[in-house]
């Protein structure tokens, strides 16, 4: 646990309205506090430097901390459940997948009697015991097989002092029988009263203990009067049968809500985001595909160990946010006995549009998917640079505490399908660096100290501009990016919704200018959580550069029932928004651009502006940069007509990249041969194009590109290029219809 850290209840703010910051100091204690307007979030002493304004805050100062922790695992909370006297039954149909984690709850009940959980562990099911006379335990001494269909079940008949346990696979193996059945002695005290219900965790005073990992289907308890044998056949059956409480997860899937339709109406909630829609123990695969068309197929839910959905820290910090604060990038500096933290969030104006007519479009969406991206060995790479540079030395995987993101696995080997702001996005930080840079000067940035480089170089060029995010934009759609002539995106704009789409292209269509200033952007799918999106499911189904894909039968979200996947592969590929899409790989380097003919069109002369003798066909540009060593690298987007690329685009620069790391997309291939030469495809193309109504779009397609703008103090062409860019797109003068060239007789 970091000495001090937290995280905001949201990304963007107006100016006049309120935000809160919840905040953890380990041990509690004093702590101080400021906010300043970040100018640059770059540490590197070499480039051009942290630097930011402090602003004017009453809360400023000291304040008390307490120490705030956050509670992984995700299960399902009953939070009343009452029991008659008599036999209890519970049973359940389970699929594990980390068995080697020990005794996993399935199905608990706590009361003021004692309570019973019904489990899983490395011996078997089991089934624990406890009233005022003690604990029991039996298990049935025979280990199941992981990643497969099991059920199980447990009566408890105080009336003859009995406790039974018994599993039987939906799938016989050959080489041994996990059938089993055990039973010991029991005391003759009944489970009965009000009490609370537990599935996939085990209550243990105010917590939870003892996790499972996988999928559970069909929960149920009943009054134990079918006996062990009966309960397990009704269960492995999957009719309906009486049943004083049963959990049917295929309803409301795309909720946190768990049904139950047993007579005690004894329903539940999904705590920290446990994944819905995946496949039950009857899905077959040879009807349908998609949970919608027959939820009942669907009737599991993914459990892991490791889940964080909203930490429920206290609001610390709560103010009003002044009226005189300028649209920008903040930061809320926390400091405890020498350690630091901050916590990054976008002032807007407002109302949008009166204090500039540019927008920053910070990639939020992207920040919160990436956050706590656990790569091994991270934390320790940066620290000595980091510690040098008087950056924050803090990394996810020197902090699992904090949990996982879309790009890394479970604990039990399962892709992580859910993203949260609720927690500290300890890697999403400003004045912080994410790996050491290849180049001798270097800064090894990623995200919002990246992305940082952009409203850096519009405030040195005297730009106005404000900021705005993608939850901004999914929530006020179309409407709000008009109030603005030109909107920029950051570094590396990647995750998208289909309401943020819709507005770019109904921006665009409007006659909107947009400059893509990234790579790999608008490429996978994600769908926001029913209550709003400060959570985020990933499905990653098809092609795709990525670490895991999703199961067969998984490959629609639970959110809304939509398929996931690439907008490529959607229909919507990247090319037909911003004229270019993903085509290539390869390590953290960076290399020049060269000018091609297309930078003499007289439709782009606004681009040569005072650097007539440097932008032209054979020059380059992008040599230097502080990601990489050069402004194409690491992942580069091509123009392609065929996916989208208007036919009037006008390729102004290209970069052909030779390293060998450099490698086709996956959604690039057909076979296992190259689809094309290295020219066709390893290739950054700088591309422009007029869009209806007077509007234009400019696309660089490389995630190093904007690395190189701060080199020379921003007076390199590189830079100067995008400044004469960001000016002509200001410009209301609308761009004329390209003429189509003149056909041959």
């Amino acid at each position: 646990m970091l000495p001090i850290t937290g995280y905001a209840d949201r990304w963007s703010v107006r100016s006049g309205d309120d935000i809160n910051f919840m905040i953890a100091v380990k041990g509690g204690g004093r702590y101080s506090a400021r906010i300043a307007r970040i100018i640059c979030g770059d540490p590197n002493p070499r480039g051009p430097g942290y630097r930011e304004i402090p602003v004017k805050w009453d809360l400023e100062g000291q304040h008390d901390g307490i120490e705030q922790t956050i509670a992984k695992g995700s299960w399902v909370d009953v939070s009343a459940l009452t029991l008659p006297a008599g036999p209890i039954a519970f049973a359940a149909t389970v699929w594990p997948t980390l068995l080697a984690a020990g005794q996993q709850a399935v199905l608990n009940w706590a009361g003021a009697g004692g309570s019973m959980t019904l489990g899983v562990g490395k011996a078997g099911a089991f089934v624990r015991l406890v009233t005022g006379e003690g604990t029991i335990e039996v298990e049935t001494g025979v280990a199941l097989t992981e990643r497969a269909w099991h059920d199980i079940a447990c009566v408890f008949d105080p009336a003859t002092g009995s406790l039974a346990i018994a599993q039987a696979p939906r799938k016989i193996r050959l080489d041994r029988d996990e059938r089993a059945t055990k039973s010991l002695s029991a005391p003759k005290a009944a489970l009965a009263g009000t009490g609370a219900a537990a599935i996939a965790a085990e209550r243990a005073g105010r917590g939870v203990v003892h996790h499972f990992n996988g999928k559970i289907e069909r929960p149920r308890i009943t009054d134990g009067s079918a006996g062990l044998d009966g309960t397990i056949a009704v269960q492995a059956s999957g009719t309906a049968a009486p049943s004083i409480a049963e959990w049917d997860f295929s309803i409301g899937i795309p909720t946190d809500s768990a049904t139950d339709i047993g007579a005690a109406k004894a329903h539940g909630t999904c705590i920290n985001l446990p994944t819905r829609a995946m496949t039950g123990s009857r899905w077959t695969g040879g009807v349908t595909h998609r949970w919608t068309e027959e939820p009942k197929l669907w009737g599991a839910i993914h459990f892991h160990d490791d889940d964080i959905g909203d930490s429920g820290w206290q609001p610390s910090l709560t103010f009003t946010v002044p009226e005189d604060w300028k649209s920008d990038v903040y930061a809320l500096h926390l400091e405890k006995d020498g350690t630091r933290d901050n916590i990054v969030f976008y002032v807007r104006a407002r109302i949008p549009g009166s204090q500039a007519k540019v927008a920053f479009l910070a990639p939020t969406f992207s920040y919160t998917v990436y956050s706590q991206y656990q790569k091994k060995g991270r934390q320790a790479l940066i620290t000595e640079r980091s510690l040098a540079w008087g950056a924050l030395a803090q990394a996810p995987d020197g902090h699992p505490e904090y949990g996982v993101s879309p790009y890394n696995f479970h604990s039990d080997g399962s892709g992580v399908v859910m993203s949260t702001m609720r927690r500290p996005l300890i890697d999403k930080r400003v004045n912080q660096i994410h790996l050491v840079d290849p180049s001798d000067y270097g800064s090894g940035l990623y995200w919002i100290s990246a992305d940082s480089a952009i409203t850096d170089l519009l405030t040195r060029k005297g730009i106005d501009f404000e900021v705005i995010t993608d939850h901004d934009v999914h929530a006020e759609g179309v409407d709000l990016l008009s109030k603005y002539s030109v909107v920029l995106t950051g570094q590396h704009p990647e995750y998208h919704t289909h309401e943020t789409l819709d507005a770019l292209g109904a921006y665009l269509g409007n006659g909107g200018r947009f400059m893509y200033l990234g790579g790999n952007g608008f490429y996978w799918k994600v769908v926001p959580h029913a209550t709003g999106t400060w959570a985020f499911e990933l499905r990653r189904a098809e092609g795709g550069i990525r670490l895991w894909e999703t199961l067969p039968g998984e490959s629609y979200h639970a959110f809304d029932g939509s398929y996931g996947g690439l907008w490529r592969r959607l229909g919507r590929p990247p090319q037909a928004l911003v004229g270019v899409g993903f085509s290539t790989q390869g390590e953290y380097m960076g290399f020049p651009y060269t000018f091609l003919d297309g930078i003499l069109d007289s439709r782009v002369a606004f681009m040569r502006e005072g650097i007539e003798d440097l932008a032209k066909p054979g020059a380059k540009l992008g040599e230097r940069g502080f990601m990489g060593g050069g402004a194409a690298g690491h992942e580069l987007d091509r123009a392609d007509t065929r996916l989208g690329t208007p036919h009037h685009a006008i390729i102004v620069g290209r970069a052909v990249l030779t390293d060998p790391t450099y490698q086709p997309v996956n959604e690039e291939r057909y076979d296992h041969t190259w689809p094309a030469s290295r020219e066709d495809i390893i290739r950054s193309d700088l591309t422009f194009f007029e869009t209806p109504n007077g509007g234009a779009v400019f696309s660089v397609g490389s995630m190093n590109f904007i690395g190189a703008l701060p080199v020379d103090g921003y007076n390199n062409v590189a830079a100067l290029l995008v400044t004469n860019i960001v000016r002509r797109f200001a410009d209301s003068t609308p761009f004329p219809v390209p003429k189509a060239p003149a056909q041959g007789g």
